[in-house]
């Protein structure tokens, strides 16, 4: 069984082959416009839901070159 390897994107024929995207841009892609995860875990007995938890988590990049909507230091 030979190892898989990604294509090259400057390749002249057809692509054959997974493409591959290095973790690191991925990061960087994500981080630059937001990601938001939402996610519910309900804790259940014979069909009776007990506990609830819901979980809303947004994750984005700051940049100092962005000022605060805030005029003092923030809300706190």
């Amino acid at each position: 069984m030979s190892a898989l390897h990604p294509v090259p994107w400057e390749t002249p024929g057809p692509l054959v082959g997974p493409l591959g995207v290095p973790l690191v841009d991925l990061l960087d892609r994500v981080l630059s416009t937001g990601v938001v995860i939402s996610g519910d875990l309900v804790i259940a007995i014979a069909d009776v839901p007990l506990v609830r938890l819901s979980l809303h988590a947004l994750l984005s990049s700051v940049s100092d070159r962005v000022p605060a909507p805030w005029s003092d230091s923030g809300p706190l």
